[in-house]
């Protein structure tokens, strides 16, 4: 049995669409409800798919720690164009040349990310400021400025090109928003990037192939709680 109220660490591959919070709630639910903790160690937006570590019980208290571990991620930069979210939460707002950009050209932008550097998160996130998360804020077109952050980015691999899609694997620090990169990728280049695609692979040891389909946990989930519950 999985022990639930005990602590376990659950590996889930989050579907499309759905919010990191979403998940929490669903596994709240098949585990009973408010009186057991549930936590995420690690948002994924609601675009992206992936691994969501999702713990349970006394396993809440290791959140912290898994959070700090160095995250990978797959997925594919769109060149050309520009959103205001980084990704495809928001329309498309500007069409930029691209046939001035080469293999090489993408491949040397790349490796000028790899190390420490500052980083300005999307206004389409969910940072506070004064109080109130920046999407909010954005989203009723009102104006947002957010600090830059100092993230640090170990491997930064084109794995494929095929115009105008550039496919990328990246493993980098907590805090890092692959967002960010895309947009900033496209101005390196002279041009514009917007994130289409974006995949959570790792979180240090933790790895997508170890991962559970969501709805197929939730009912494993479930049948554990009734056969404590008949003990």
């Amino acid at each position: 049995m999985l022990n639930l109220p005990e602590g376990t660490v659950l590996l889930i591959d989050k579907p499309y669409e759905w919010t990191s919070f979403d998940v929490v709630n669903k596994v709240r639910y098949a585990a009973g409800g408010r009186k057991i903790k549930v936590g995420h160690a690690g948002t994924l937006d609601p675009l992206a798919t992936g691994l969501l570590i999702v713990c349970v019980g006394k396993k809440t208290k290791t959140i912290d720690s898994i959070q700090a571990q160095t995250k990978e991620y797959t997925g594919t930069f769109t060149l050309g164009a520009t959103t205001p979210s980084y990704d495809l939460e928001t329309e498309i707002t500007e069409g930029l040349p691209t046939k001035h950009i080469t293999e090489k050209d993408t491949i040397k932008i790349a490796q000028s990310f790899l190390g420490e550097h500052e980083q300005t998160p999307p206004i389409f996130s969910a940072i506070k400021v004064n109080g109130r998360r920046a999407y909010k804020k954005a989203r009723k077109g009102e104006k947002v400025e957010l600090k830059t952050r100092t993230v640090f980015i170990d491997e930064f691999e084109i794995t494929k090109i095929k115009m105008p899609e550039v496919h990328f694997r990246i493993k980098c620090s907590k805090g890092t928003y692959i967002r960010s990169i895309a947009n900033d990728f496209g101005l390196l280049l002279d041009s514009g990037a917007y994130l289409s695609s974006l995949r959570r692979t790792k979180i240090g040891d933790y790895s997508i192939e170890n991962a559970a389909e969501l709805l197929e946990l939730v009912e494993k989930i479930k049948e554990d709680k009734l056969a404590r519950e008949s003990l």
